[in-house]
């Protein structure tokens, strides 16, 4: 038996400017033109889309094929016309994606002094388990404290973090607050990279900060899926950390002023040219 983690690095590095992935560009588009919509998509009119991209139309129907075996989508035809469809479970993804970018926002000021601890033991044959249970705890916000102990910053629902895993029995989940001679900033900085993470919201602001951003685009609906990607990988890499005890001149804070404004500034014309592209049909 052995302590989840000592054998593998305390956290997964993240690059400071990923390359969205063509599934991340999808579930912005889905997420901006089929939520909640009652609406099915032809694939043909999303390949169309992502053609300005300078995605591959193999490229969009091996995403969209992996996406219904994942149970994102489901797909069915209408005479020669094939349509993707959210299913319920897409439609739970694709909105909790829409509460982080509007509603939770990018700087935490309301912290209430509480942690999320999550503590884990596992064996060495279950190392791949031990790897997707790091992996969601680093997507739920979590940082590693110590070898298999994790924590996050306020009161966290974890119950879905463990969903398919098995691994209740091997987990101790509690909330608590930091007493000296322990102090709430040196939990931060030991759990959390914050240089690496200001570093990714300072290569948004190198991409969209700037006088016209993208000018070799080929239109605002490239422009909007950009951003809207590339935010949402931001803010669901975000721990979330106390405000109090970030610099100052934390960058997500400008980084979110100029997301909002990108935001509106694209939304009627990227609409405009969807418009003029999408087949859409109501099943």
């Amino acid at each position: 038996m052995t302590v989840g983690g000592e054998d593998e690095p305390a956290a997964p590095a993240v690059p400071a400017a990923p390359s969205p992935r063509p599934q991340s560009l999808v579930f912005s588009f889905l997420g901006i033109y089929a939520l909640d919509r009652g609406t099915a998509i032809s694939s043909g009119s999303i390949i169309e889309v992502f053609a300005r991209l300078g995605v591959s139309e193999e490229a969009v129907r091996s995403t969209l094929a992996r996406m219904v075996k994942r149970n994102l989508v489901t797909r069915y035809r209408v005479g020669r016309r094939a349509y993707i469809e959210l299913t319920p479970y897409a439609v739970a993804v694709l909105r909790d994606g829409r509460r982080r970018i509007w509603e939770t926002g990018a700087v935490n000021r309301d912290w209430d002094g509480t942690w999320t601890v999550v503590g884990f033991s596992l064996p060495d044959s279950r190392r791949s388990t031990r790897h997707d249970l790091r992996s969601r705890l680093v997507w739920a916000g979590f940082g590693p404290l110590q070898s298999g102990l994790w924590i996050a910053p306020g009161t966290k629902e974890v119950t879905g973090v463990f969903d398919a895993l098995d691994v209740d029995d091997h987990v101790t989940v509690l909330t608590a607050r930091a007493f000296r001679p322990t102090e709430a900033a040196d939990l931060v900085a030991k759990a959390f990279d914050i240089e690496q993470i200001a570093r990714r919201y300072r290569a948004f602001l190198a991409r969209w900060d700037v006088t016209r951003p993208l000018p070799d685009a080929p239109d605002d609906l490239v422009r909007q899926l950009l951003l809207h990607t590339d935010w949402l990988q931001l803010v669901r890499q975000d721990p979330h950390l106390p405000a109090e005890h970030l610099p100052a001149d934390w960058p997500a804070i400008r980084a979110e002023q100029i997301f909002r404004a990108r935001a509106e500034e694209y939304e009627r014309p990227a609409l405009k040219v969807a418009a003029g592209l999408l087949d859409g049909l109501t099943p």
